[in-house]
């Protein structure tokens, strides 16, 4: 069966905001999920390596996955909002996905910058769980995301040079379960020579619904 892939412009509140929309090759969606991408002044856009890797990943577990830009990065409108405003690009992008598949349960994804945005709005909503990857030190002391229990699986390159490995594990123990903490033996924060491990635990693990 081919790939089932479309292109949207939707609805954001700085303008339009360009998105992708996929669903599985071979089954219905069992889930839906929104994939936010990194930091977009410094070149993070939704076809970011990892980003791609996280959707292909979800996609075969059996989940229909949107990616976006935020405001300001390619086709979307508007200019960078100081991670605030990039916020309420996610929010309305992932009202569009909820409207779109409202019988399914919905999960957040994010990649580095990501991973603060999809905490936030998953902590702050119903959302069935929450894919950290790459969830930088220095947002930490998000005061929310201590007491979220929503479901959550972080996912770190054992020499990400954001977030060393240490350093993680030690906040990871601060927080209260539900959680999941998965290391992935890579180079760098990229998952420098190793996205396809990367993708093979992000796989495992979304499958386990």
């Amino acid at each position: 069966m081919a790939r089932r892939i479309e292109s949207l412009l939707l609805d954001g509140p700085a303008g339009k905001l360009e998105a992708l929309l996929e669903e599985p090759d071979d089954r219905d969606a069992k889930e839906a999920v929104l994939v936010c991408h990194p930091h977009p002044l410094h070149g993070g856009t939704m076809h970011n390596k990892v980003v791609y890797r996280m959707a292909r990943a979800l996609r075969r577990s059996g989940a229909a996955v949107l990616r976006f830009n935020y405001r300001g990065v390619n086709l979307s409108q508007g200019k960078y909002d100081d991670g605030i405003g990039e916020i309420e690009d996610a929010r309305a992008a992932l009202a569009f996905l909820r409207t779109r598949y409202p019988h399914l349960p919905y999960s957040l994804a994010g990649f580095s910058f990501g991973s603060r945005i999809a905490l936030i709005l998953g902590c702050a909503a119903d959302a069935a769980r929450v894919f950290a990857v790459g969830f930088p030190q220095r947002y930490q002391d998000v005061v929310e995301l201590r007491s979220c229990r929503i479901p959550r699986v972080y996912i770190l390159g054992t020499n990400d040079e954001y977030c060393p490995a240490a350093a993680m594990e030690a906040y990871f123990d601060t927080l209260p379960p539900p959680k999941k903490l998965i290391l992935v033996e890579a180079r760098d924060h990229f998952f420098a020579g190793a996205l396809d491990e990367f993708e093979t635990a992000m796989l495992a693990v979304a499958e386990q619904a």
